[in-house]
């Protein structure tokens, strides 16, 4: 089913969760024990994130240099394939501006159309410091991407071809509360987020965030804005001391004073992991009470805390 679809016609709050893919090489035994832990609470679908390649260069013994690709985690779309049909679960894979050329998005596109996968999220994707956003043979932001898969919809493909099958994807994009981390402001955020939602984007996913007043509060801005889409709250179960300081860093989110000294204070991994599923159980019934459709978890090696957090909220 499409997620603009579901989300239209479902009366009770809901969940969805995404996941990551395995290392090169790794094996499917970790996302099993993912699925398993959740898919006893019914989740609406699962995403699927995506990861461009490291690119590098190496003098050769012949003083050439030679560029070297190596991805890290490939496999998103074949996982999103096996998770639908093994688990009858809807998959959206994350598509990338960054690290993918027009063709290859097309390509994915046409695949994802034959395997009956018909729902994408739409994200521009972290720009390395050696390069620059700038048109070309990728999409260069989020707002292309979005514009080149309602191409596709309506039957426009790159190159001419004797048959032009329209796809029929859904596309969501996402959204930040806090603002993305290279906006001036958050009325201008919000400026582009529209811009992907009259491009065609379906609903949004915020990113992870820990306080339900700033969510609540990004919603009445969006609508304020003209932006009328679903709008999911992300969530994040906080049960590690390193995570003190990498979500900061890597996500350019705030964490709460009262969650970081909680976990601080507390006595070995057991009592952090109380202390996540306490606060993360106590943001999901307040956004739910605010009035948000569902909850997106961003999940990694913190599934059983989610099913905790599922159970409390009787998911």
């Amino acid at each position: 089913m499409r997620i603009p679809d579901f989300l239209a016609q479902r009366r009770e709050p809901f969940f969805s969760f995404e996941l990551i893919p395995p290392l090169r090489g790794g094996g499917m035994a970790q996302v099993h024990e993912v699925l398993e832990a959740l898919m006893p609470f019914h989740p609406a679908w699962v995403d699927v994130t995506n990861h461009a390649a490291d690119s590098w260069f190496e003098e050769g013994e012949d003083g050439a240099w030679r560029r070297h690709i190596y991805r890290k985690r490939p496999g998103t779309l074949g996982l999103c394939a096996a998770l639908h049909y093994r688990y009858g679960v809807e998959t959206v894979p994350h598509l990338l501006c960054v690290g993918f050329t027009r063709e290859e998005t097309e390509d994915a596109l046409i695949e994802l159309s034959y395997l009956d996968i018909h729902n994408v999220l739409a994200i521009r994707g972290d720009v390395p410091d050696w390069q620059q956003v700038r048109p070309g043979p990728c999409n260069a932001y989020a707002v292309d991407l979005v514009r080149q898969v309602q191409e596709v919809n309506a039957g426009r493909y790159l190159h001419e071809l004797a048959e032009r099958q329209p796809g029929r994807f859904a596309v969501g994009v996402v959204g930040y509360p806090e603002k993305h981390v290279e906006s001036p402001n958050l009325s201008f955020d919000l400026a582009k987020l529209k811009e992907k939602q009259d491009a065609g984007a379906e609903w949004v996913i915020s990113q992870m965030g820990f306080d339900a007043a700033r969510w609540v509060d990004y919603v009445a801005r969006c609508r304020a804005a003209g932006i009328h889409v679903p709008i999911l709250p992300g969530l994040k179960v906080v049960s590690r001391l390193h995570q003190v300081n990498s979500l900061p860093r890597h996500f350019h989110v705030d964490l709460p004073e009262e969650l970081v000294q909680d976990l601080l204070q507390a006595r070995g991994p057991a009592e952090r992991e109380e202390v996540g599923v306490r606060h993360a159980t106590r943001l999901g019934r307040a956004l739910l009470e605010a009035g948000a459709p569902g909850l997106h978890f961003f999940v990694t090696q913190d599934a059983p805390l989610v099913a905790r957090v599922l159970k409390a909220l009787n998911l």
